[in-house]
């Protein structure tokens, strides 16, 4: 876990959202519709859509231009694709010398995904929804 956390989620602009859905009833749906809400930047990467909530969406995370400034790439992608996930975050990344904080969902980590972003020094969170971190640290009420 990573000891600044809350700096993070409280000046965080821009979250890359790892297969967000353009699907109401999905989670990543909801969570991305919340970041939004609150003021956060998002972009929503997933090859299948062309736009989500109003925003351009990315067919991978590589898509993202240089000028767009990513804090936060959040992933919501089956636990079996999270260290492929991260992979490619590491390397547009290093092309971009930036350095998000990867976040993975709940259930969505393993422990290849975890080592990879660990050892390329990037902070890495797993098992905790971003949008109930963020509310809680911003004292902000949501529904579920």
């Amino acid at each position: 876990m990573i000891n600044n956390m809350d700096e993070i989620l409280k000046q965080a602009k821009g979250v890359a959202i790892i297969g967000c859905s353009a699907v109401k009833y999905r989670t990543s749906y909801h969570i991305a519709s919340y970041l939004k809400e609150n003021g956060l930047r998002i972009l929503p990467v997933n090859p299948n859509y062309e736009e989500v909530l109003g925003e351009e969406c990315y067919d991978s995370v590589k898509d993202i231009p240089d000028d767009i400034k990513v804090d936060i790439v959040d992933i919501f992608r089956d636990s079996q694709y999270t260290a492929q996930m991260v992979q490619e975050v590491i390397e547009w990344a290093g092309k971009t010398d930036r350095k998000p904080l990867i976040w993975t969902q709940l259930d969505v980590s393993s422990p290849e995904a975890k080592a990879l972003a660990e050892e390329a020094g990037f902070d890495y969170v797993e098992n905790k929804c971003i949008m109930v971190e963020h509310s809680k640290r911003l004292d902000i009420k949501h529904e579920h």
